[in-house]
């Protein structure tokens, strides 16, 4: 995959109304990505008596089935012929599968340890398969909906503005109906907060099923009928999706390392663990008001350079916020006001990011593989999520973390305060770092500021 996009011969305006009816299915996406994230860890751990490594391991397991399952999905939607289009059977299928399993996650059974662990890590598989329905194929609809280079940007920044918003109040309500029954939660009040974001997943499911009903269609290139195993060759050998998965994986990583520690660091570094609630929301509200700086910035400097900016910012903030213990819970929310500025603008140009490297492929070949690009892309983040929890319980365990349930608190040793702060705080700062020098190798750019003529596999 070379350095040019060729200009979009026409480039069809995505409706208004089709533009929120496809960002509200990202309360979906945002709530069930960052739920689990910010509290299943904590949930297993403290309430269930599930040693750290362990509860570790039940987050990751599941997402192995996703290297499977998401790929399958996205083949099935590529191939999907109905009056719904390719896409929306999928999304209505999650829609009626997700919010159950969701909630059986967080039910709550009288169990502990080992039995409690496996309970969960069946329930989570489940919730990450049905999740696969929905969010694989309504990845795949943007590349699909206009051939613009950056009118892609401005569709996904309604999406993102939805992702600020449902991320806030899936992290805010979900932590404040968790402890809404006592200073760290209990039982029922996890069940409670299942209860809650299941009906939220379920609303919105079916919100961006109705929503997409009039979405506009690109040119609609033919399925690839070829076997699985040779579409991820093909997938394999394109450049800029290598290179762009590579780099959005180090910064998924790093997001969800941020993520499950914020129970954690609200807890033992700030000192309440009502704090992981102002956290979260210092996190996201730059989700939701710097968008369309991110926006400008992508076509003033062009989307790599961008995203260079953005990723800077995220480490600076995660970087200076090592000095929370020094300067109080105050300045960790200053900080990460930083961070989720940096977040927001990676965010955004992932997704726009991918969704060039798709039109580009569709260009080129004359074939529908839109599914199977988001289905590798949303197998590979959901695992790279999943290791995070993965690796700050590795980090909690090596600091000597003492696991407990919930009528037992226990004093936490130095050693563990200390790991908390460094898996919150250095570790997601080193990897954001790292894929600040991977953006350098992705050569997809604006047709309007790069003409190479001598690319041959450089045209939309």
């Amino acid at each position: 995959m070379s350095s040019v996009i060729a200009p979009a011969v026409a480039a069809p305006t995505v409706p208004r109304g089709v533009r929120l009816g496809y960002g509200v299915g990202s309360f979906c996406t945002a709530t069930f990505g960052s739920v689990p994230g910010l509290l299943l860890l904590f949930y297993m751990t403290n309430f269930l008596a599930v040693p750290a490594w362990l509860a570790g391991i039940v987050v990751t397991a599941p997402k192995v089935w996703d290297l499977l399952i998401n790929p399958l999905v996205g083949r099935w939607s590529d191939r999907t012929v109905s009056r719904l289009g390719p896409r929306r059977p999928w999304l209505l299928a999650g829609a009626c599968t997700l919010p159950v399993a969701f909630f059986l996650v967080f039910a709550g059974p009288p169990l502990t340890g080992i039995p409690a662990a496996l309970y969960v890590g069946a329930c989570f598989m489940a919730a990450a398969t049905a999740y696969a329905l929905f969010e694989v194929p309504y990845k795949a609809m943007p590349a699909e909906m206009t051939d613009d280079y950056h009118e892609r940007t401005s569709l996904l920044q309604w999406r993102m503005v939805f992702v600020g918003a449902a991320t806030a109040i899936a992290g805010v309500a979900a932590p404040a109906i968790v402890n809404s029954q006592g200073e760290s939660g209990t039982l029922a009040s996890y069940r409670l907060m299942g209860v809650v974001i299941a009906v939220v997943l379920f609303a919105a499911m079916l919100g961006s099923f109705f929503g997409t009903a009039r979405a506009p269609m690109t040119g609609a290139p033919e399925a690839d009928t070829g076997s699985l195993i040779k579409q991820f060759a093909v997938v394999r050998g394109n450049k800029a999706f290598i290179w762009l998965t590579a780099l959005s994986c180090t910064q998924q990583l790093a997001v969800a390392i941020m993520l499950a520690a914020a129970p954690y660091f609200a807890t033992y570094t700030i000192g309440d663990p009502r704090a992981t609630t102002t956290l979260f929301a210092a996190l996201v509200v730059p989700m939701m008001l710097t968008m369309p700086m991110w926006t400008w910035l992508s076509k003033r400097f062009d989307k790599r350079n961008a995203m260079i900016m953005a990723a800077s910012t995220f480490a600076t903030g995660t970087a200076l916020a090592l000095a929370t213990p020094i300067f109080g819970g105050w300045y960790a929310h200053v900080m990460i006001l930083l961070v989720g500025t940096g977040v927001a603008g990676v965010t955004l140009l992932q997704f726009s990011m991918l969704a060039d490297v798709i039109a580009v492929d569709a260009a080129t070949t004359g074939k529908r593989r839109a599914g199977v690009f988001t289905g590798l892309w949303t197998a590979i983040e959901s695992g790279v999520s999943a290791f995070g929890a993965l690796i700050l319980g590795s980090i909690l365990s090596i600091g000597g973390f003492l696991s407990s349930v919930a009528s037992q608190r226990v004093e936490q040793p130095d050693s563990a305060v200390t790991a908390v702060l460094i898996g919150q705080t250095a570790v997601p700062a080193l990897i954001i770092l790292l894929s600040v020098v991977m953006t350098l190798r992705y050569q997809l750019r604006d047709p309007k500021r790069t003409v190479s003529p001598a690319v041959p596999d450089a045209t939309v």
